[in-house]
């Protein structure tokens, strides 16, 4: 009945925005994943294997994690252009809710 509990919570635990740094549910961020293989990309399922980043469905934290080099930091290796274009068609809105 422990390991019950233990399993909810551990579903439950917020992941960290790599623009913004704030916690939120694992389903309201975007995962950009870096392969095995080296490739870096935006992972839909958020099941993956690689190493993941997490980041806002906003444009702000996305300019923001670009500007800080915030996901070629997380991943450990360098992010194209062509990624950041990806996920900036995927962002949903302009600015972050206060």
């Amino acid at each position: 009945m422990m390991g019950e509990e233990r399993k909810a919570e551990k579903r439950k635990r917020p992941r960290t925005c790599v623009g913004c740094g704030e916690e939120s549910p694992k389903r309201e961020l975007l995962r950009v994943i870096r392969t095995p293989e080296g490739e870096v990309r935006y992972d839909p399922t958020g099941r993956a294997n690689g190493r993941g980043a997490y980041i806002c469905r906003c444009r702000e934290c996305l300019a923001l994690a670009k500007k800080r080099k915030a996901l070629s930091r997380a991943l450990k290796t360098d992010v194209s252009e062509d990624v950041y274009e990806n996920l900036l068609t995927l962002c949903t809105d302009e600015k972050r809710e206060a």
